[in-house]
């Protein structure tokens, strides 16, 4: 409760003027605004760059092996005990598509395959919020092999985007 009110003082003197925004208070209302599932959406993908670099391992969920896109995943989100799917295509019908205006830190991406335009294959985690050119953090089989951050609007992507889903709320 005292978090809420908090906020709302906060958010009301940043509307009015009263209250500088900078980089410090911006970080004060970022931990204000965690969900009310009580998850800070930063320390979701603070947490998934720890993993930068990781090789990529086909099954993998594990960072000493390896992980693949759905194992990454549900590797990072199970840390705050948020439970996901293990395959990249039972997200097909998971969640509510968001609207890029919508997409926040902490969404996550899903993708139809790389050679099959039907199924989905692949799926990240937003590390920066901007629609349809965020950036996300994955674990790609292509060149990169392993955990990296990519941006949606590049046409590898773009073209294979199927939807963003809010699995924090």
């Amino acid at each position: 409760m005292l978090g809420r009110i908090i906020f709302i003082a906060c958010f009301s003197m940043l509307a009015t003027g009263l209250y500088p925004q900078n980089k410090a208070t911006q970080v004060v209302i970022n931990k204000q605004l965690a969900d009310s599932t009580g998850i800070d959406r930063a320390e979701v993908v603070e947490f998934a760059k720890k993993f930068l670099g990781t090789t990529y391992k086909h099954g993998g969920i594990d960072p000493l092996t390896g992980f693949d896109c759905s194992g990454f995943v549900y590797f990072v989100f199970k840390k705050f005990s948020i439970q996901l799917p293990r395959g990249s295509a039972e997200y097909r019908n998971l969640g509510k598509a968001l609207k890029p205006e919508e997409f926040k830190v902490g969404d996550v991406l899903v993708f139809y395959g790389y050679k099959n335009s039907s199924q989905i294959g692949h799926v990240g985690i937003i590390c920066e919020a901007n629609g349809l050119k965020s950036k996300f953090i994955h674990s790609s089989s292509g060149k990169n092999f392993g955990v990296t951050i990519s941006e949606l609007g590049s046409e590898h992507y773009t073209r294979r985007f199927y939807k963003c889903i809010d699995v924090i709320r």
